[in-house]
């Protein structure tokens, strides 16, 4: 598969978002462990997770063993994937999400998801959402604490803006290497960082690139721009999608998420898909 830089490291173009196989309306685990050993026949080097990827309040970390278990069991080589973590959201059962950007705590949430992820150094730890009781630049040298002592080897951050991402970059001493920001077809709200972290050469992860769980199986009939693309391709929706979004910049790369092998299959196979500048205009 194409490869595109993320910090020291190279990954392919195209990443799996573990969070639908941890959530509501999960598969068994066999299915997901399929879908992940899927996506790594299929060249994907970049899955990413949280701690708070999980259903019930005693499950946390739930996401961060099932990729272990499938990294592990994998017949193949993994030592070239990259697996991202997160850590600053929670899920205390209810179905709801909260927040918590202490410091104290992010460090204890990172020594969880190392156990859990089962290495020594978490690849890449991002701090997961700004928590609105905790100053930004506390919760970012967290983070830089993290980095300095080893426990990870690279840190990004996640659901910032623009004026974030330069802080954190500043409070990190020039070592942020990755923005993990929501971004679609359905949400071009956050083009200003995609377009930031481009003239900062800092690779941008857009989640929820095909427009959330619920909502990625109807892109064509939402988009019909998109849906004639692949129309006259014959390919999926969806993989014109994540094309467009790889064509914005060459910082871009998509972590759809998937709980069927076929989903991230169809999804990789967008790595390989040129869009025309006919088609792009038309797109964009």
């Amino acid at each position: 598969m194409q490869q595109r830089t993320l910090g020291n490291r190279q990954v392919s173009a195209i990443g799996l978002g573990g969070m639908p196989m941890s959530i509501e309306g999960r598969p068994d685990e066999a299915r997901s462990i399929a879908t992940i050993h899927a996506a790594l026949d299929a060249g994907v080097t970049l899955i990413d997770t949280a701690n708070s990827y999980h259903l019930l309040a005693g499950e946390v970390g739930h996401n961060e063993r099932l990729i272990a278990k499938a990294l592990t069991s994998y017949g193949g080589g993994t030592d070239e994937v990259l697996v991202a973590t997160k850590g600053g959201h929670l899920r205390p059962g209810d179905g709801s999400w909260t927040q918590n950007g202490d410091p104290a705590y992010l460090k204890e949430a990172a020594k969880q998801s190392l156990k859990d992820l089962g290495v020594e150094a978490i690849g890449l730890y991002q701090f997961h959402r700004p928590d609105p009781r905790v100053p930004w630049a506390d919760s970012v040298g967290a983070v830089r604490d993290l980095l300095d002592e080893g426990l990870v080897q690279m840190a990004g951050v996640s659901n910032a803006s623009v004026a974030q991402i330069d802080e954190a970059n500043e409070i990190l001493g020039g070592r942020l290497v990755s923005v993990q920001n929501q971004f679609s077809p359905a949400h071009r709200s956050t083009l200003d960082t995609l377009r930031h972290c481009a003239q900062l050469g800092i690779a941008f992860l857009p989640y929820s690139p095909l427009g959330g769980i619920s909502r990625a199986g109807g892109v064509g009939d939402r988009f019909p721009e998109f849906a004639a693309v692949a129309a006259a391709r014959g390919v999926s929706p969806q993989r014109v999608v994540l094309a467009w979004e790889l064509s914005l910049a060459p910082v871009v790369i998509p972590i759809p998420g998937a709980s069927r092998p076929e989903s991230i299959v169809d999804s990789a196979a967008a790595a390989d898909l040129v869009l025309s500048d006919d088609e792009l205009a038309t797109l964009s």
